[in-house]
């Protein structure tokens, strides 16, 4: 008998597989593509204490690997989120875990507690959002912010604390240790790298606001490595996310250390990535003849 179940500071899904926040909406919009009683969970896009209208466009670009968004975490707000989305959700046999963002601490702290007596599984902390009482660097860049963020989170939550890294720092293993010092259940990572493109016939930025976010394959051995060096610098569980297109992408972020894995870009050119990647997994067990997915994670030290 295959095991695919994982446990995610208690949260027990049934296979490793989850959407990552911002490519599969709230669910709705892939539920005629995608059984959603097959996955893991589904991540939602993220949520704000306040209506967002993000940021002007053009705000999406094709490029060679990938893309870039500067989408600027549009989203309706925390009460419409409440009304429309979760009871939505919780028809489906799957965890959800709510992706919350912010521009100060107070942000966050407000939309954890909104959820706190929601049908909800898991709570993940965008902390790629820029600190507007800092400056407007992103708290996730400083290991003094990501700790204390995380403290503030975990004094009003009821549902396990997932802190979402930004790979735009110096070293992510400090990022990884900050957050478990401030007491995160799960990290997730990669978020997206910042780049930019340039339209050479308009002689322009190809988006509005300049740079954003690059995803997709171009970004995958850069995730596997930063989830390698997370797993070696802490002992909760990572969910690894960053250019997964494929089972094979998905066994190669398990073996590096990754507990569960998230399928993001891959979804807006393949509905179907997720469902795929799961029977992709648990062929690759049968073939190797692995009785249980905890053998894989962390394998390759």
């Amino acid at each position: 008998m295959i095991n695919t179940k994982v446990n995610l500071a208690g949260v027990i899904l049934k296979n490793p597989v989850m959407t990552a926040s911002g490519t599969f909406g709230s669910g709705a919009e892939y539920a005629e593509f995608v059984n959603l009683n097959q996955l893991g969970a589904v991540v939602t896009k993220g949520v704000a204490s306040v209506p967002w209208e993000g940021n002007p466009t053009p705000r999406i670009a094709e490029v060679y690997g990938g893309m870039l968004n500067a989408v600027g975490l549009q989203n309706p707000g925390i009460d419409r989120f409440v009304e429309r989305d979760i009871p939505f959700l919780a028809k489906y046999d799957t965890k959800i875990m709510v992706n919350v963002c912010g521009r100060t601490t107070e942000d966050y702290c407000e939309v954890v507690e909104r959820l706190a007596d929601q049908p909800v599984d898991l709570l993940e902390i965008n902390i790629s959002c820029p600190n507007v009482k800092e400056g407007g660097i992103a708290f996730g860049q400083d290991p003094k912010a990501v700790e204390e963020i995380t403290q503030e989170v975990k004094k009003v939550a009821k549902q396990p604390v997932v802190m979402k890294l930004s790979p735009n720092v110096t070293s992510i293993g400090e990022m990884a240790k900050a957050a478990e010092a401030g007491g995160a259940d799960v990290i997730s990572l990669i978020n997206t790298l910042t780049g930019m493109k340039i339209d050479i016939h308009k002689r322009a930025f190809a988006l509005a606001n300049r740079t954003g976010g690059l995803s997709g394959p171009a970004i995958h051995p850069v995730a596997v490595r930063m989830v390698y060096e997370a797993a070696h610098a802490v002992k909760i569980p990572i969910i690894g996310m960053g250019g997964i297109a494929s089972a094979e992408d998905a066994i190669e972020m398990i073996l590096a250390g990754a507990t569960a894995i998230a399928v993001g870009t891959a979804n807006f050119y393949n509905p179907t990535a997720t469902i795929e990647i799961a029977g992709g997994i648990r062929e690759y067990m049968e073939q190797y003849g692995i009785q249980d997915i905890q053998e894989l994670v962390g394998a390759v030290g």
